[in-house]
């Protein structure tokens, strides 16, 4: 009996003792938290006050330094930049009315192209022909057509949208592009062959007129060429009858043409001086031969 009231006795001391922990350690709990709620308020306040200093700092050093740039930007000299002109834009020129009209691509034909579809090439009774692997292209054109098809194949693909529309559509899935040019040949004749033809007749004219022309310079030219001949041989009789030694030939042999056409009483009077020199002079061999060599000089200036 005294050990169960002993028991309970403990029980109860140990319950209340529990009881007094726990509100102890539920007023130190309240307390810590107290205590810590209030230290983050303090941190928390302090950290914003000092957060609101920094900015306000960092504004005014900002502020600072904006007027010194602006004081320095308005002492130094600002250079003139010249203007850039726009970078053009490579878009190709739109042809003139005159040109399309050159090459065929008129009302009529632009009419008669929209009432096409894609069967209208797809369909057309034309036997497909081994493509030519050597044969380039240029422009997205093909460059075995002649001259004025393939300038009319670059216009009517930027004039006529419906043509543009149905290349892309069948070139290459449905048929080759040599083909596809030769059925839209064949299809647009009525409206085409004319200005095609006058175009070639154009060009024959122009080419007779380049060979008429060239060939009247080459005439020019000849007969320029034969005057300035017949000039340098003018200057070269000229300059051959003024030459000293033939006037001096000339002068001390007399003129030899007047000597044929004079009367025969003269050679007697020049047979005499050349007797009276024979007898005064002992020297006869250096008479003759300036005698040959004054001959041969006069025959050579008759000459």
């Amino acid at each position: 009996m005294d050990l169960w009231e002993r028991a309970r006795a403990f029980a109860g001391e140990a319950a209340k003792r529990s009881q007094e922990l726990s509100a102890e350690a539920a007023k130190r709990s309240s307390a810590l938290v107290s205590e810590t709620a209030k230290k983050s308020k303090e941190i928390f306040s302090e950290t914003a006050t000092k957060s609101r200093e920094i900015a306000a700092e960092a504004t005014k050093q900002a502020d600072l330094l904006a007027g010194q740039i602006k004081r320095l930007s308005t002492d130094l000299p600002v250079p003139s930049i010249p203007a850039i002109p726009p970078i053009p834009t490579a878009v190709a020129p739109e042809p003139d009315a005159a040109e399309l009209e050159r090459y065929g691509i008129t009302e009529d034909l632009r009419e008669f192209v929209k009432g096409m579809t894609i069967s209208t090439f797809r369909d057309f009774p034309l036997q497909d022909e081994p493509e030519m692997s050597d044969v380039p292209t240029v422009s997205n054109v093909r460059q075995d057509l002649n001259e004025w098809q393939a300038r009319h194949a670059t216009l009517v693909l930027s004039a006529v949208k419906e043509i543009s529309k149905f290349r892309y559509e069948l070139c290459p899935r449905y048929m080759k592009e040599r083909k596809f040019w030769r059925v839209y040949f064949l299809l647009v004749n009525n409206y085409t062959s004319l200005y095609e033809n006058k175009y070639f007749e154009e060009l024959k004219v122009k080419s007779e007129e380049e060979k008429m022309d060239a060939k009247k310079e080459v005439t020019e030219t000849s007969q320029a060429t034969t005057a300035e001949h017949k000039d340098m041989k003018v200057q070269s009789k000229t300059s051959t009858s003024t030459n000293p030694e033939h006037d001096l030939d000339v002068f001390l042999l007399g003129d030899l043409g007047s000597d044929d056409e004079g009367p025969d009483g003269d050679d007697d009077g020049l047979d005499d001086d050349f007797d009276k020199i024979d007898g005064t002079s002992g020297l006869e061999s250096d008479d003759d031969d300036d005698k040959e060599k004054a001959a041969g000089k006069a025959e050579s200036a008759k000459e």
